[in-house]
């Protein structure tokens, strides 16, 4: 880009920077609830309802589901807390649309299938509710994600996908290590989601161990696992690009400009099902497209290189494999090392803890006490937490639409590179120019 196109995309920026809402950015005053309703109260859904339960700055509204076990947990939960029992919306797969037209709702929290996301979060919008949350894709085709950005826009509303693991305590430390110039310039990030999930996409509810997905399926068996027959690509960027992103700034001064992606040959689901149904079970002759291992290199308009891998089929224990690497040092989870020249002993690695202990992130030392018992070492508390302050306070959330749309639209462009045999392919500016001007605003709140 020359100057010339710098500046006239610079004043459209200015102008535009009024499309989301950001007038409100210094509101007046904090409303005393929010209140929320939620589609869809599975076991996922059900981690975010626990954490809504025990605010008292929420007063939830409606929920809806069409599983009624999972309902009946729900409900269950509700009346333990003491909490009164908000309408409950169920019958059919379209008794969430019935449930938006309930008066006075502000937020909503989706916890639903990834192929129904991007009708629930537009048709919310639609409705009037200025604060969506969705866990975690918000689309599964390229046009989706185009579709929600031009959605919120249009209707001045905030989506925010629920990406616990930005939140997560390590990582948060070494976010606050980049901003301080610990690692110097950062040139190089690495991470994925490397967690065998085979138990969960072959669940019958039963024995937790099993051959059956679809409609014999449990929970996520019963719709994750169909896309790993059907799609191949990283299925599931957010965990590992979320973190990353925020420690260069992505859409905000930086953007991904290339992406490409390849897959290795599909055997670990097949041989599961073997392995626990037989050779003759007729899941057995399901053809899986996913590949085991799918791993896509990023390119970034300010020169770094981002590697992500996907690793969901094979037996290994969990690991996001972050990586954070900079001219003066870098991090690692997966040997939960720091090494910093001039710091640490040439050519050897550091115990990360004591890193991180000095420099905690200003959020988990003012809210660890209560992230405790929350999912996920009490990220999950962190991202529940600052999607009902801002809206409590009329503010932009943290993790905003253009995040959302970038990470997750990394998937059906994972899909594309593959099928057009690996090639490189040019990453869509989901802020149609404004990453130029757009400041960091992640975690730098005192409160959120």
């Amino acid at each position: 880009m020359n100057r010339r196109e710098f500046v006239k995309n610079s004043s459209i920026t200015a102008a535009a920077a009024t499309v989301l809402p950001g007038s409100s950015l210094f509101a007046a005053t904090v409303a005393d609830k929010v209140k929320v309703a939620m589609i869809g109260v599975g076991l996922r859904g059900q981690n975010h309802l626990n954490l809504l339960l025990k605010r008292a700055d929420v007063d939830l509204v409606a929920i809806c589901d069409v599983d009624e076990k999972m309902l009946a947990s729900a409900k269950a939960m509700i009346a333990k807390s003491g909490k009164p029992m908000p309408k409950i919306f169920t019958g059919d797969d379209y008794a969430w649309k019935k449930m938006l037209a309930t008066k006075g709702l502000q937020s909503v929290v989706i916890s639903t299938p990834w192929e129904w996301h991007k009708e629930m979060i537009i048709k919310s919008m639609e409705a009037g509710l200025k604060y969506v949350a969705s866990e975690v894709m918000i689309g599964t085709t390229l046009q989706d994600h185009w579709d929600v950005v031009q959605a919120a826009e249009k209707h001045e509303a905030h989506v925010m996908m629920l990406e616990n693991v930005c939140y997560r305590r390590d990582v948060m430390a070494v976010l606050n290590m980049v901003r301080q110039g610990v690692f110097g310039e950062i040139l190089h990030l690495q991470g994925g989601y490397q967690h065998d999930l085979r138990a969960i996409k072959f669940n019958d509810g039963t024995s937790g161990v099993g051959a059956e997905f679809g409609d014999k399926g449990f929970s996520e068996a019963k719709w994750r696992t169909n896309h790993s027959v059907h799609r191949n690509g990283d299925l599931y960027p957010t965990h590992g690009i979320g973190p990353v992103a925020h420690c260069v700034n992505i859409n905000r001064g930086n953007k991904f400009l290339k992406l490409n992606s390849f897959a290795t040959k599909s055997r670990g689901l097949h041989n599961y099902i073997v392995k626990h149904g037989g050779e003759n079970h007729p899941n057995a002759k399901v053809n899986f497209r996913l590949g085991d291992i799918v791993t896509t290199t990023i390119d970034c308009a300010n020169g770094e290189t981002i590697i992500l891998q996907h690793d969901t089929n094979l037996p290994r224990p969990y690991s996001l494999g972050f990586r954070v690497q900079g001219t003066n040092g870098i991090w690692m989870d997966l040997n939960r090392s720091i090494h910093i020249e001039g710091v640490s002993k040439p050519h050897q690695w550091d115990n990360q803890d004591k890193w991180l202990e000095k420099y905690d992130h200003p959020l988990w030392k003012k809210y660890g006490n209560d992230a405790e018992g929350a999912g996920h070492g009490g990220m999950d508390f962190f991202v529940i937490h600052a999607f009902i302050e801002a809206a409590k306070r009329n503010e932009p959330t943290p993790l905003d639409v253009y995040d959302a749309a970038a990470w997750s639209a990394i998937t059906p462009l994972s899909e594309q590179s593959i099928e057009m045999g690996n090639e490189t392919i040019d990453f869509p500016d989901f802020t149609s120019g404004k990453w130029m001007s757009r400041k960091p605003i992640f975690a730098l709140n005192d409160d959120y």
